[in-house]
């Protein structure tokens, strides 16, 4: 199959008169079109996308999917609020069913504004995988590109059904990686939940699957100052120190959030080769701070871009939180020039697919199928100055007009194709309808 859109990105500038040739997964040539014998040949063959440009699907490297179906329920609350008047009730609400119904919801938005691969940072766990196994389901239904950061968690305060013992966990998010091992869609990578939440010994077992496994090992960092204050109370050590004495800090850590890091921390994540997965949005939602991405950028730290999750973001676009990220740096430091467009697009595609180990996030032959197209017509995107900078900029999610994950069309004319797309809200609105904080 070819896609011929009237300019496609590649290696970071649009070209014309270029077509994307997809097999099985995967780009397999980025071609001239119309070929200079013609294209009668092609006709059955190629999809022309007329008015539209072809960009790389853009990587959520960190999100969690159920909580979509507490947005608007947490609004103006610092963290503990919403953690133990929104989140903790209501996520006791919901079964296997209604777990599935908040993965799709989400993936369904994600989709829509142009998101190809999702991390969903999942704890819901009820002592097995049945759940998570609802999630799976969810973004195969959906076609989204997931990664399952498998939770584990034992911290005493959080509700029954999100703890485990240390060995119950590695067991079932080995079990979990074995049932997907191979699968080109799914992969399975553990995530102890934080240092607050995750016990030294929890933390350690995360960290020995994710080495006997060789994946990614991800954990919430430094969100918040009352983080760091509780882990040097009951450990000595800031959270990132901590993580370091616990031995788990290296290549292949994704630290979450780290929104409250000293300059020698700084240093430290960049010695150890840890990367970044940075939720802009969330972070200014929940007043939490803004990370020092231009210094660890300077320290050499691989930075992807997530979303978090619905209800302390509000919406599901990547494309939002590149904007987001290079506005929060250019206000820190009370300067225009700092974290320019192209910095944030590429954290938002190749820097999460890196975390990830995913080759995916740009238009070149061998990298996944994954792609976007977005209509050059629209509003947000004229004048035509420069097409890069206005995407990340100014682009409204309305633009988005069509997805491919794996090659697979699964967002057509801005709507998922893959799901009924009213049945699925229709069904959200039923099981939230009487939702109210108390």
């Amino acid at each position: 199959m070819r896609l011929a859109p009237d300019l496609v990105l590649v290696d970071g500038r649009f070209e014309a008169a270029r077509a994307v040739e997809m097999a099985d997964g995967r780009i397999t040539g980025i071609v001239p079109f119309p070929p200079p014998w013609g294209d009668a040949a092609f006709a059955d063959d190629v999809v022309r996308l007329p008015g539209r440009a072809l960009l790389p699907g853009t990587v959520n490297a960190h999100c969690h999917t159920f909580q979509s179906l507490l947005r608007g329920l947490g609004e103006d609350m610092d963290f503990m609020a919403w953690r133990d008047r929104v989140l903790y009730p209501f996520s006791a609400r919901l079964d296997a069913d209604g777990i599935y119904l908040g993965a799709a919801f989400a993936f369904a938005e994600m989709l829509i504004h142009g998101a190809t691969t999702c991390v969903d940072f999942f704890y819901l766990q009820d002592a097995g995988n049945d759940n998570a196994r609802a999630v799976i389901r969810a973004a195969r239904d959906t076609g989204i590109r997931l990664v399952l950061a498998r939770t584990m968690y034992d911290w005493e305060g959080a509700p029954a059904r999100y703890r485990e013992s240390p060995a119950d966990a590695a067991r079932r998010t080995r079990e979990l990686h074995a049932e997907h091992a191979g699968d080109p869609l799914v992969t399975v990578q553990p995530a102890p939940h934080s240092p607050h939440g995750a016990s030294p010994a929890m933390i350690r077992a995360g960290w020995e699957v994710a080495e006997a496994l060789d994946t990614p090992f991800h954990i919430h960092v430094a969100e918040g100052q009352y983080e760091g204050q509780r882990t040097l109370a009951e450990h000595g050590a800031t959270p990132l120190r901590y993580l370091d004495a616990l031995g788990v800090l290296g290549p292949r850590t994704i630290g979450v959030h780290c929104v409250w890091l000293d300059d020698a921390e700084i240093a430290l994540m960049g010695e150890r080769g840890a990367g970044l997965a940075y939720c802009p949005s969330s972070n200014m939602a929940l007043g939490d701070g803004i990370t020092r991405i231009t210094e660890m950028r300077a320290r050499g730290i691989r930075i992807g871009l997530g979303t978090d999750g619905g209800c302390t973001n509000n919406r599901l676009s990547v494309f939002e939180e590149m904007r987001m990220a290079s506005l929060l740096q250019k206000v820190r430091h009370l300067d225009g020039t700092r974290l320019p467009a192209e910095e944030t697009f590429a954290m938002g595609t190749t820097g999460g697919a890196g975390l990830l180990r995913l080759p995916a996030g740009a238009i070149a032959p061998g990298r996944l199928a994954d792609l976007v197209a977005v209509d050059l017509g629209h509003p947000s995107l004229h004048p035509r100055a420069n097409l890069l900078k206005s995407v990340v900029y100014a682009m409204s999610h309305q633009a988005v007009t069509d997805v491919w994950v794996h090659g697979r069309h699964v967002v057509a004319a801005q709507h998922l194709v893959t799901l009924d797309q009213e049945d699925l809200l229709a069904r959200v609105r039923a099981l939230t309808q009487d939702w109210r904080v108390a």
